[in-house]
């Protein structure tokens, strides 16, 4: 459980800081964004099938 608490937190800050309205980072567009919605998607098929 301590794990997956340590996870979401990374996650969610990948994804804050992913966010294209940061100043350095608008020029990048939605890339970034579309990689960490893929790992919160894989994590959360693991999550729900029970390997996690």
């Amino acid at each position: 459980m301590f794990l997956m608490a340590v996870l979401s937190v990374f996650v969610l800050v990948a994804l804050v800081g992913s966010l294209p309205i940061w100043p350095h980072s608008k020029k990048w567009g939605f890339g970034p964004i579309s990689g960490v919605s893929v790992v919160i998607l894989v994590i959360l098929i693991l999550f729900w099938t029970g390997h996690l």
